[in-house]
């Protein structure tokens, strides 16, 4: 195992030389400032999206890319496999604001090697550089609890149409995230109870019920409740006997 001598940088060997992909100028050169003060750390150049960090990746050839993911032209998840395919010395730790299963497990499937949130400190931000240049992952610890869950967790039921549980294909390119939403808004719950639920923020909510609506064609929430029914993405609800014309209820 490669360990690292004064300063943080790999024994042997010079500062590690980092890209810093943004779409946000002030975060960037925030962060980069930031690296700058770090140990073994070398800041080669900054990207405003993903096609530019491809080209600079290409330029400066860089040991790690600390990637945004929410990006315009190009997000970070194309970029980091477009890096990767291209350049495979080059590292991807991704540093975002999404820390959720549709952003982070396609990074992670993209090549990525490290996934931290924004609330990372510099300590954190140098680990995780120092892990994934050993070969290691560089995850935040919050990441690492998501991936236990995921891997841990039971296969979840779909409800077939005609009411028995089975795995069901998702239709009209819904994700399964939007699904899980799906599923929660079936079941009445406002949008702050299914932030809670899911551990995502409520903006994220407002998306994933935007790009829903919008891959089915449903207009309100009235109408996402019959489609998933009709879907069989949830369990309509028991309907209580009645009872027959004439009886005593009493």
């Amino acid at each position: 195992m490669s360990g690292y001598g004064v300063g943080g940088a790999p024994d042997g060997a010079g500062a590690v030389r980092v890209l810093v992909v943004d779409d946000q100028a002030m975060v960037r050169e925030g962060i980069v400032l930031l690296l700058g003060l770090l140990p073994g750390i070398e800041v080669v150049g900054s990207a405003r999206d993903g096609e530019e960090a491809v080209e600079l990746v290409g330029r400066y050839g860089p040991d790690v890319v600390l990637m945004d993911l929410r990006m315009p032209r190009c997000d970070g998840v194309e970029a980091t496999r477009r890096i990767r395919a291209g350049h495979p010395a080059t590292q991807v730790v991704v540093l975002t604001t999404y820390a959720d299963d549709d952003w982070l497990f396609p990074a992670l499937r993209a090549g990525a090697r490290g996934y931290l949130t924004k609330d990372a400190d510099g300590e954190e931000i140098l680990r995780a550089v120092r892990d994934v240049m050993s070969g290691q992952a560089g995850l935040s610890a919050g990441v690492q609890r998501r991936l236990l869950e995921q891997v841990t967790a039971p296969p979840s039921l779909m409800y077939g149409a005609a009411g028995g549980p089975g795995p069901v294909e998702l239709p009209d390119g819904l994700t399964p995230r939007e699904a899980e939403v799906l599923e929660l808004i079936a079941e009445g719950l406002p949008n702050a109870e299914i932030a809670r639920a899911l551990r995502i923020g409520p903006a994220t909510v407002k998306t994933h019920i935007n790009n829903l609506f919008a891959k089915t064609g449903v207009r309100d929430r009235a109408q996402a409740v019959r489609y998933a029914y009709r879907q069989g993405l949830a369990r309509p609800p028991r309907t209580e006997p009645t009872d027959p014309p004439g009886a005593d209820v009493t």
